[in-house]
């Protein structure tokens, strides 16, 4: 790769002189207020984009407890005495006396957790609205008092639910939604029609609302707010046509709808709750009268959660002085969809027992010591860490990967059962050639072997050292890479599948993107401090990784590239931009630095705009595989991107269609879309934006920065897309001065989340 490209395509290396950001989860959009997104109808917004191929995730099984239990921190200590005071009659394997002493410490985490019965006492110090929501709240769950009159009369005592027995259990793989009764279809269509509404939408609303869905939907027309990408104005126009005079914007049908769509809203920009002062403001500009009223309905209803969060301001020695004079901390109250408040709730109970339920001395000590020792380095610490903790964080960049691999060669070299996995196929190709080949299953060592698979097949079980009785993974050790990219939801089954006494070690680069659902567990760890935190000292190498490595403290560093690793191509509007990141990709790196078309990745802010995925695809495929597009505008060797889950995005290529669907080839694996799904879950992929990539490199990556995308850019974003590429990254760039700038100054924009509130009384140890 000595050939320079034409001076026509590129300029010389040097520093990039512009960028774009992304719309991505946690970033509200045009229009956002408070932090809640306006992600519909928003240019370059990749949240909302993905979102439209979503079904509900089952990563957060059941019902969590309630946010004032906590861990039982000394359970792992009462297994082992519980085991022993057996007796040594039957005299039983060590395996056997393992599972003895865990069903025994599970029999009395849940007599301890049934034995909470004492009244919550936290809160009562609140005042103004949010001291009455509470009261009301309260009121309402204790069944002490009517919905009508519990917001008019003083606080009553809150009855504490019972905590519900979880276990961890496998997660089925992802499907596409439930096909509902073509009579039900139907019905639906017709309230549709009547309303003015399109009857494409009938078939998912019918599967939302269930049995008698005409009728909810007749009864209740801003149900239609319940399916993806349709807004309170559009649900409104559909109430006015059928309840005529009876609708108005004081609806208190209208004002919960609202509120749980808001919450929709912002679980798609990352946050897992909402600030009752936030919710309410955003509620206001959205025409509801009376906001409070609205948020009232809504809990009563059961359809949003009300949670209290003690804030985290004090000083230690002033938290103590409190606690002995019997003061309240602060705390702020937030509102919630179930679903991920729960999820989040059960990922912090989770964490607590991994963390407490490692034995501290179980005499490997010195074969870890040895292992760290012979291991050297970074990978040394990481060793010694998860010799003794149960939880470890281990922050690097790509090169990081090799000393997540020592440790699992370590850990099997002393007999654990290890497992690792990644966020993306491309992730585990990567890190299982970073193994040595007798870590790998089959190897010539005795002992079991080292697994790689990605988060989602290890969930579903179609990958994985697989689940004894009670549904956790029979391994002893697991290695999540790319952590940033866990949600709560997933997050919270990976942690609850652990058996007590497994280790779990989070590995990932925190200057990348958040995760695209709810929730930000990786950056939460990582501030909370309830674990030990091992940052890697071993940089990612060449000009790139230097570009990198500036990128990721503020700084947007010129590099040296003299074998033009690093290329800046200046364009003055999108339709050069389009036309010169097409030159690149079919003509420019393949004749100039040998890397052909197909393992060259383009990457830009959104996927509408002039230059976003949809325009640069659509050249692309005229350029590289032109056709008719007979399946859905796909023909056989599109590169595509497959997105069977929120959140996952799948590269691979069409190989044909015929009545079955769209035949795909992921990662050498054959997948069928049926006809009906091509739509929701596959793009085109030459293209794709910074969220979709994530967990992948390419050997080139050509990234555009269009002028319209100036205002959304953001560190992460630059500093995710540059990464992307392993040997050739060239930035065909349009925003003058918005790069530089939004790498020193425009950092991830904040999420709203419980976890680290949530972390501390599961973990009292930790402080």
């Amino acid at each position: 790769m000595t050939t320079e490209p034409e001076t026509t395509d590129e300029a010389e290396p040097g520093q990039p002189g512009a960028g774009a950001g992304e719309a991505e989860p946690g970033q509200p959009g045009a229009g956002a207020v408070d932090g809640v997104p306006e992600t519909e109808g928003t240019p370059g917004s990749e949240a909302a984009g993905d979102a439209e191929s979503s079904a509900e995730g089952t990563a957060g099984s059941e019902a969590a407890g309630t946010a004032e239990g906590s861990a039982e921190g000394t359970a792992g200590s009462e297994a082992a005495a519980a085991a022993e005071g057996s007796g040594d009659a039957a005299k039983p394997t060590e395996a056997e006396a393992e599972l003895a002493a865990q069903r025994v410490e599970r029999e009395r985490i849940e007599r301890r957790k049934a034995e909470k019965q004492a009244p919550i006492e936290a809160g009562t110090k609140l005042s103004g609205t949010a001291a009455d929501l509470l009261a009301a709240v309260r009121a309402v769950e204790s069944g002490a008092k009517p919905v009508a009159s519990a917001f008019s009369e003083p606080p009553a005592p809150r009855r504490p639910a019972p905590e519900p027995e979880r276990r961890p259990e496998p997660v089925a793989a992802p499907a596409g939604p439930t096909v509902p009764a073509a009579q039900a279809v139907a019905g639906v269509r017709a309230v549709l029609t009547e309303g003015g509404a399109p009857d494409t939408l009938a078939p998912q609303l019918a599967a939302l609302l269930g049995d008698g869905a005409d009728l909810q939907l007749r009864e209740d027309p801003w149900q239609l707010l319940r399916v993806s990408g349709v807004r309170p104005e559009q649900a409104d126009g559909f109430a006015r046509a059928l309840l005529g005079a009876e609708c108005g914007p004081d609806d208190e049908r209208r004002g919960r709808a609202v509120t749980v769509w808001l919450l929709e809203q912002a679980a798609l920009a990352g946050h897992t709750a909402l600030e009752v002062a936030a919710l309410t403001t955003a509620l206001a500009q959205r025409a509801v009268p009376d906001p409070d009223t609205a948020v009232q309905s809504a809990l009563a209803e059961g359809e949003v959660l009300v949670f209290q969060d003690a804030l985290d301001t004090a000083a230690p020695a002033a938290e103590a002085a409190e606690e002995e004079e019997g003061a309240e901390r602060p705390v702020r109250v937030l509102i919630g969809l179930e679903r991920y408040a729960l999820a989040e709730e059960s990922l912090a109970d989770a964490l607590g027992r991994v963390m407490n339920s490692v034995p501290k001395e179980d005499g490997s000590a010195a074969d870890w010591e040895r292992a760290a020792a012979s291991a050297g380095g970074s990978a040394a610490e990481l060793i010694r860490a998860v010799a003794g903790h149960g939880l470890v964080l281990h922050t690097g960049g790509d090169a990081s990967g090799a000393e997540a691999a020592a440790l699992l060669s370590a850990a099997r070299g002393l007999g654990l059962r290890t497992w690792a996995a990644a966020h993306s196929r491309i992730g585990c190709d990567r890190f299982t050639a970073r193994l040595a080949p007798s870590d790998l299953p089959g190897g010539p060592q005795q002992g079991p072997g080292t697994g790689v698979s990605t988060v989602a097949g290890l969930l579903s079980g179609a990958e994985g050292p697989g689940r004894d009785a009670d549904g956790a993974l029979v391994l002893d050790l697991l290695v999540v890479l790319d952590a940033p990219q866990l949600d709560v939801e997933t997050a919270a089954m990976l942690a609850e599948s652990l058996p007590d006494g497994a280790r779990l070690v989070l590995s990932g680069d925190p200057g990348v993107l958040w995760s695209a659902g709810p929730g930000r567990v990786f950056a939460d760890l990582l501030a909370a401090r309830v674990c030990p935190q091992i940052a890697s000292r071993t940089p990612d190498p060449g000009p790139i990784g230097e570009l990198i490595s500036g990128i990721g403290v503020g700084e947007l560093n010129q590099v040296e590239a003299p074998g033009k690793e690093v290329v800046i191509v200046s364009v003055r509007d999108a339709g050069e931009a389009v036309h010169r990141t097409v030159q690149l990709v079919a003509d420019s790196v393949p004749r100039a630095l040998g890397v052909p078309a197909e393992q060259t990745q383009v990457i830009t802010p959104g996927h509408g705009g002039a230059a976003g995925t949809r325009a640069l695809n659509a050249a692309l495929k005229e350029r590289l595989n032109p056709g008719p597009g007979r399946f859905g505008g796909f023909d056989p060797g599109d590169r595509i991107a497959y997105s069977p889950a929120p959140g996952r995005t799948l590269p691979g290529r069409v190989v044909k269609a015929d009545a079955d669907g769209l035949h795909l080839e992921i990662s050498g694996a054959p997948v069928v879309v049926p006809k009906e799904r091509v739509e929701q879950c596959v793009r085109h992929g030459w293209a794709l934006t910074a969220h979709q990539a994530v967990g992948s490199r390419w050997p080139a990556a050509v990234v555009v920065l269009p002028g319209d995308a100036a205002q959304s850019l953001t560190r992460p974003w630059v500093y995710t897309a540059f990464g992307l590429a392993e040997c050739h990254l060239s930035v065909v760039h349009g925003v003058e001065q918005a790069l530089p700038r939004a790498v020193a100054e425009v950092t991830a924009k904040p999420r709203t989340t419980r976890l680290p509130a949530l972390l501390r009384p599961q973990v009292p140890a930790a402080g």
